[in-house]
């Protein structure tokens, strides 16, 4: 289901803001993003598979740290999926302002 937001707004000014606060917001979700791919890159080193094949065929009794290990991956891989779908989600705003 696709919601329609219709903006309108004084002027050119009030435009910018918008679209520096959309380049702000981006930038942290950049940084989010970055900060999850390094805990993934961890996890992977660690066990030595991709997060893929983890959530696809692991589960906490194949994990050294046993159910915490699991529920932090597996929550960081949801939680990197969310970023990266908030991300597109902004930048396509973003084209539709410009």
């Amino acid at each position: 289901m696709a919601i329609s937001l219709t903006l309108e707004l004084a002027d050119n000014r009030t435009t910018s803001a918008v679209v520096q606060a959309l380049s702000l917001y981006r930038s942290q979700l950049q940084l989010s993003i970055r900060r999850s791919r390094r805990k993934l890159t961890l996890f992977e080193k660690q066990y030595g598979v991709s997060t893929e094949i983890f959530l696809a065929e692991m589960a906490a009794e194949d994990l050294l740290g046993g159910d915490m290990d699991y529920i932090e991956w597996a929550g960081e891989a949801r939680l990197l999926d969310g970023l990266e779908s908030e991300i597109e989600e902004i930048e396509r705003v973003q084209r539709q302002l410009h």
